[in-house]
């Protein structure tokens, strides 16, 4: 017992060291930001009072090491974010906000079940928007190495939407990478795409409103193709090339028209599958899950997939939003 004590002591003061550490080093980098930000013509006012009470937040490290993406298999992941429950809260906030929503599939040309699945897989339809300090998110993530030049963009971003008086400072809280609102719209989303859809001079991504047209307006932009499949699940025959089974979110390769992966996929003639449509094969548990099925679960996919995956990086978060936005074609 008490060789183990002193074992817990030594890492209680060890960790209390490297925390330690890790604040004074964090100090010295706001200080070397500052110059940067002041650089990129963001006033010293803003910066002072979006910046003084930043922080250094360890939990946001251990956040980003560990997400649940990277770790769960896909039937797991999928089932937990389109589940009964969650279509029928979906529908609930659709009846409360038909009018809205309805005028907003229509002006974009982006489906209502696709926002709805959207909002419900970020935040459970409003209802977990996050509540970390969004400057200090960022700020830890700059100053972290792992992903300092992506993050430090956005906090410059921040800066300067506050600087132009688009954002209030005092309401960014949001989740643990720095994402605000309904449809979790990092800063540069917002900076390109975030619009103020009830002309009230004010973005409010908290709202219905300026959220949905937000979201759409993104979708639109980047090329969303209304009323076209994401992907189809299939049973792929052994005899297909490796080279054509996608297993990374990062870039889909080895692309052809649907009609050449026929010979491989089993239950091909079962599908409604445009022979033309440029496709792609994604077996996303094989290099998630150990000891999984090379061939299984497998997908075809098409360009709304990729689009998806423009919105978040992962196999899974794509699979599951269509399946959810599919899920609510068959109810509303």
């Amino acid at each position: 017992m008490k060789q183990i004590n002193i074992v817990l002591i030594y890492f209680i003061i060890s960790f209390s060291n490297a925390l330690s550490e890790n604040q004074e080093k964090f100090l010295e980098w706001k200080k070397t930001f500052k110059v940067k930000a002041l650089n990129e013509g963001i006033s010293e006012t803003t910066f002072s009072n979006v910046m003084k009470n930043a922080k250094f937040l360890p939990k946001v490290i251990k956040y980003d090491r560990y997400q649940p993406e990277f770790y769960e298999d896909t039937a797991t992941y999928v089932s937990k974010r389109t589940s009964d429950k969650k279509v029928k809260s979906g529908i609930k906030l659709y009846k409360s906000n038909k009018k809205i929503i309805n005028k907003i599939d229509q002006k974009f040309s982006v489906e209502k079940e696709l926002l709805l699945a959207l909002m419900g897989i970020e935040t459970n339809y409003g209802t977990y928007v996050g509540k970390m300090d969004i400057v200090s998110s960022l700020a830890t993530l700059s100053f972290d190495k792992r992903r300092s030049a992506f993050f430090t963009n956005e906090l410059l971003t921040v800066l300067k939407l506050v600087d132009e008086g688009i954002i209030d400072y005092k309401i960014l809280y949001g989740s643990w990478a720095g994402a605000f609102g309904n449809f979790q719209f990092m800063p540069s989303t917002i900076q390109r795409y975030a619009i103020d859809h009830d002309s009230n001079d004010l973005i409010e991504l908290k709202t219905i409103e300026d959220s949905f047209a937000s979201a759409a307006n993104y979708l639109s932009k980047i090329g969303w193709k209304k009323n076209q499949p994401c992907f189809y699940k299939i049973k792929l025959n052994k005899t297909i090339p490796t080279k054509y089974l996608n297993t990374s979110a990062r870039k889909i390769k080895n692309k052809k028209k649907a009609k050449f992966f026929k010979k491989y996929i089993a239950n091909y003639d079962d599908l409604n599958i445009k022979q033309n449509a440029s496709a792609a094969i994604i077996t996303p548990d094989k290099d998630i899950v150990s000891n999984s099925d090379n061939y299984n679960p497998a997908y075809i996919v098409f360009d709304n997939y990729e689009l998806i995956l423009k919105w978040n990086r992962s196999l899974r978060f794509a699979i599951a939003t269509c399946t959810l936005k599919n899920k609510f074609s068959n109810v509303l």
